[in-house]
């Protein structure tokens, strides 16, 4: 339970059920430990966490700019809630060093890890949702998060390479890019996905991460590059 006051005080937050912090913390690899199932890692709480998230920061943009366009608006949350910015945000709250996972993936970086860093920030913020409710999640989302969001977006931290290509494709008549899992590489715990993204039938990218979402915007960004598109900051 150390953990669980560790995290409370560090974030002002009393937990009625400490389980669901622990959770919320626990990587898939950590299960290995006490050989536990795989529905007690922190992905349940990570796809909840996401849905959450989305849901603070669409109406935080939707407040904050009453006349900007929902592509627009779109474009601004894309940043706000990718991988590299959420992992950025729980590196500097030292998320990283809560985490648990097994002696093998803190070897090879695992709490450094861009995905592993950003799943375990959303993971908290549905802990947080499920806990305390909305309205804690969205003050602990605004502190953390939101507060700096002009930085953030003006230092361009993120170029939503997806975003860029579906302009493209749909500007263009072409549909919607068609992103395909080449091959899934290593065990659960540090598997790796190879992933390709098509335009009208043909390969233009390909990608490779430990989630399917950074592996489709390597696929992306490759893609961009190739088409030449234009890939400024928003601002």
């Amino acid at each position: 339970m150390d953990l669980v006051r560790e995290v409370e005080r560090k974030f002002n937050i009393h937990f009625s059920d400490p389980d669901l912090l622990i959770t919320a913390l626990k990587h898939r690899s950590f299960l290995n430990v006490n050989n536990e199932p795989r529905v007690n890692s922190n992905e349940r709480l990570e796809f909840l966490g996401d849905a959450v998230l989305d849901l603070i920061v669409t109406n935080f943009l939707y407040q904050k700019f009453p006349k900007k366009t929902e592509g627009q608006l779109s474009k601004v949350r894309s940043i706000l809630v990718s991988t590299p910015v959420l992992a950025k945000i729980a590196g500097e709250i030292s998320l990283g060093k809560m985490i648990l996972i097994n002696w093998g993936e803190e070897k090879t970086g695992g709490r450094h890890r861009q995905s592993i860093l950003a799943d375990g920030f959303e993971a908290l913020v549905g802990a947080i949702y499920l806990d305390q409710g909305l309205e804690a999640a969205n003050n602990f989302v605004r502190e953390h998060l939101l507060h700096n969001y002009k930085q953030i977006v003006r230092e361009g931290l993120y170029k939503n390479y997806k975003s860029i290509l579906l302009e493209y494709t749909q500007s263009g008549g072409m549909g919607v890019p068609d992103y395909r899992v080449v091959k899934e590489i290593g065990p659960d715990h540090e598997k790796e996905f190879i992933i390709e993204v098509l335009i009208c039938g043909k390969v233009m990218g390909e990608g490779r991460g430990h989630s399917k979402k950074s592996a489709e915007q390597r696929a992306a960004s490759e893609a961009v590059k190739k088409l030449g598109l234009q890939t400024k900051s928003i601002s």
